[in-house]
């Protein structure tokens, strides 16, 4: 008796060879079905599956968090400090400068009447409009010359050194040395 595997190499040697190319093309076929899917198409359907979120809004918390994270970072390479955990209080979302085309007119008018006196008339006018740029959708967008970062408003620092008296210090004074904050818009604290 043949072994399984020499049964099937004679029945392929039977086959003909437009059937092989049948079947090979039937197989790639099989694998590009089985590839998966652009990532790209993906995440767009998740996006529209998704509750919409404003751009400002992600940005605004993204900026925050980044912000959090790198003072983190930094405090805890301080002397003294030990492991810190920080929360900021932002004031505004930040601000978004768009280009402006402008319009500046001047008139002047000189009106003399039939005795000889004469009035002198002026008047300026300005207009400005936004300037717009298509996105990649075809979409208008107003065309930002510059993004203005949120304003710092209050800093909270939860610190394992938070109980002396010099490590707070330095906390404080690294803090006002990086955003333009009132001292009183600071507190330090003990870690538990």
């Amino acid at each position: 008796m043949k072994p399984k595997w020499d049964l099937w190499v004679e029945k392929l040697k039977k086959l003909n060879k437009s059937y092989l190319l049948v079947a090979a093309l039937f197989g790639i076929l099989l694998l590009v079905i089985a590839i998966p899917v652009d990532k790209g198409e993906k995440e767009a359907k998740q996006e529209a599956d998704s509750p919409p979120v404003s751009s400002s809004e992600s940005s605004y918390d993204s900026y925050q968090k980044r912000v959090e994270r790198q003072l983190e970072q930094m405090l805890s390479a301080m002397e003294g400090v030990g492991k810190a955990e920080v929360m900021l209080t932002l004031k505004d979302e930040g601000e978004s400068v768009v280009e402006k085309d402008m319009t500046r007119t001047e008139e002047h008018t000189t009106e003399q009447d039939s005795q000889g006196s004469g009035r002198e008339n002026s008047s300026i006018s300005m207009q400005e409009q936004s300037l717009y740029t298509k996105d990649g959708s075809q979409n208008e967008i107003p065309f930002v010359t510059r993004e203005k970062n949120p304003q710092v408003e209050g800093v909270l620092v939860v610190a394992e050194g938070g109980a002396n008296a010099q490590v707070i210090k330095n906390i404080s004074e690294a803090i006002l040395a990086l955003f333009p904050i009132e001292a009183h818009k600071i507190k330090v604290v003990k870690m538990n």
